[in-house]
């Protein structure tokens, strides 16, 4: 019998923020150096099958939020060939602004999504600012708007949505965090998103401050570890290391988008 389709897996990287440490960790760092935020789009292929992780922001959202804006993330989807309107299933991590913006760019997808997710961004949590921060009210609308049109696919922890290719609940950040784990040549590949920005977040375990369970965050971790093949098989979120800790999918695309189905070149 043979096993499931192995993946190529993708991140392309389509803005940036710049910040010091102290911002992303809770109590700070005594250290204080620049720390920026690198923000990714994710591409799967294998099998037959495109699967996009997350959508990222818009120019006017990076615009509002102070954001540098790099590339639109269906630009950086085609420059891997793929074309974002034919894109079948989508997603989508957690439904703050830098993650579920960009609907419109994939028509014909089914979007993937945890039950607590919508829960939490359409529930009493957003009642306080701190907590409603960093959604986009738009965004979470057109969620809700995608679910009366049919093209939500909620999810209840984890999941299978491909031989190959499952959804696991992680929550922490937010309440309903998920992960992607993914079959590749080298094994099991995570896609950890904001289950940790950064690697230090995790292997430091000091939490980065936008969170909603710090205890589910930390206890997140070691579930991202028991998923992957290695803990050099967990791809944080928002690392700028992760653009040189992996090989650039073609010379051309340096800075751009880098293969996470290889072994690191560094790390």
């Amino acid at each position: 019998m043979s096993g499931p389709p192995i993946y190529e897996v993708f991140a392309i990287k389509y803005a940036y923020h710049a910040r010091r440490a102290s911002a992303n960790f809770i109590g700070g760092d005594p250290h204080d150096a620049p720390m920026p935020l690198d923000y990714f789009v994710w591409l799967i292929r294998g099998g037959g099958r495109e699967i996009v992780v997350d959508s990222g922001f818009n120019a006017a959202t990076a615009k509002k939020r102070e954001r540098q804006l790099i590339r639109c993330p269906g630009e950086g989807l085609r420059l891997l060939g793929c074309d974002a309107k034919t894109v079948r299933d989508l997603v989508i991590t957690h439904l703050h602004y830098d993650h579920a913006g960009n609907f419109d760019l994939f028509p014909a997808a089914k979007l993937h999504l945890q039950d607590r997710e919508m829960q939490f961004a359409t529930g009493r949590c957003m009642c306080h600012e701190p907590m409603r921060h960093a959604f986009e009210v738009e965004d979470v609308v057109g969620m809700v708007r995608s679910v009366y049109a049919g093209r939500v696919a909620f999810h209840d922890g984890d999941a299978e949505i491909a031989p190959g290719v499952s959804l696991h609940h992680i929550g922490g950040h937010t309440m309903g965090m998920q992960a992607v784990r993914v079959m590749t040549a080298r094994g099991w590949v995570v896609l950890a998103s904001d289950a940790t920005h950064f690697y230090a977040n995790m292997e430091q375990v000091r939490p980065f401050p936008i969170v909603y369970s710090v205890a589910d965050m930390i206890e997140g971790y070691a579930k991202l570890l028991r998923l992957a093949e290695s803990p050099e098989h967990v791809v944080p979120g928002h690392d700028p290391l992760v653009m040189e800790y992996y090989p650039a999918v073609a010379p051309e695309l340096g800075g751009i988008a880098v293969r996470l189905d290889v072994t690191p070149l560094s790390g």
